[in-house]
């Protein structure tokens, strides 16, 4: 049940989508959304890294729909001002109210400093004075509307606390359902989790490990990621690169689609308020929808 002091975000369902579209074009990424929305889908996740722009995106997929939430997952504070941060995502919300979630995240020490030649120093530091710059933006930017609602990439309990105390929650990527709890726990009742949970169906038991594996390739090798995994109670036999087997098993989903679709129930079971699935293709832009399409029937989604 959505306290009163939350954030508006109006999910039509609980369960929603992440998905990357950066190699689609807009208008074929567009049908994709409407065809989310029309499996009974409520929202939309998509990543910010090295591709398209965020909130451009965000625009385009919240003017193809008419109900579905639209999410950034995350959005790198590197690539943009506080103030255009803030900005834009106000003009989006005061466009489609309620229908627009803003995630934000520190990125990766080898993403910024190698990819974007930035300073990747005190992750902490860096996100509270880019979220304190960001709500000192003056109330007469899209006037009357309010501010957006913003989520943390917050895997470790600092960055978990900080989600609770200067934004509206939180979007945790690549953990377990009991790490939901955990965040659920940190945060007490009164703030969002959006919980992603990548899933391999479809094909055989050592077909669907090997998605797993390769969608876990980059992921092993950034220290924010197996930082995080060490502290959910694997270990350093673990965190092989593409990540062992018991990882693997851990943080995706795979077996039948009702065994996918559990997993995804046991995070809103831990406390998450929403969950989006990530369908685990042969690249990480296949398209989702026919796997979207089985765990809408199992979820009951429509």
């Amino acid at each position: 049940m959505t306290s009163s002091q939350r954030a508006k975000i109006d999910f039509p369902s609980r369960i929603g989508v992440w998905w990357a579209s950066e190699t689609w074009a807009m208008p074929d990424a567009q049908e994709v959304a409407r065809d989310i929305e029309q499996l009974g889908y409520g929202s939309l996740f998509l990543p910010e890294v090295v591709g398209k722009e965020c909130f451009t995106q965000s625009a385009a997929f919240l003017a193809a729909t008419e109900k579905l939430v639209v999410g950034t997952g995350i959005a790198n504070l590197h690539v943009r001002l506080p103030s255009a941060a803030e900005t834009g995502a106000r003009t989006l919300t005061a466009l489609y109210p309620g229908r627009f979630a803003f995630g934000l995240g520190v990125s990766h020490g080898p993403l910024v400093e190698r990819g974007f030649g930035g300073t990747y120093a005190k992750p902490l530091a860096t996100m509270r004075t880019y979220l304190e710059k960001m709500a000192a933006i003056p109330p007469q930017i899209e006037p009357g509307v309010g501010r957006p609602p913003v989520l943390l990439a917050a895997l470790g309990p600092k960055m978990i606390e900080l989600s609770g105390t200067h934004a509206d929650g939180a979007h945790p990527y690549l953990v377990t359902p009991a790490q939901s709890r955990v965040t659920r726990e940190i945060l007490g009742p009164d703030k969002w989790i959006v919980s992603e949970q990548a899933v391999a169906i479809g094909g055989d038991d050592a077909d669907q490990l090997k998605r797993a594996h390769a969608h876990l390739d980059v992921y092993s090798g950034l220290p924010n990621y197996r930082n995080s995994w060490l502290r959910q109670g694997f270990d350093e036999s673990d965190l092989v690169r593409g990540g062992s087997e018991r990882l693997a098993r851990g943080v995706v989903g795979m077996g039948s689609p009702e065994q996918a679709a559990e997993m995804v129930t046991a995070h809103l079971d831990a406390g998450a308020d929403h969950v989006v699935i990530q369908v685990l293709g042969n690249s990480p832009t296949d398209d989702p929808r026919p796997g979207l399409r089985e765990l809408a029937r199992v979820l009951k989604l429509s």
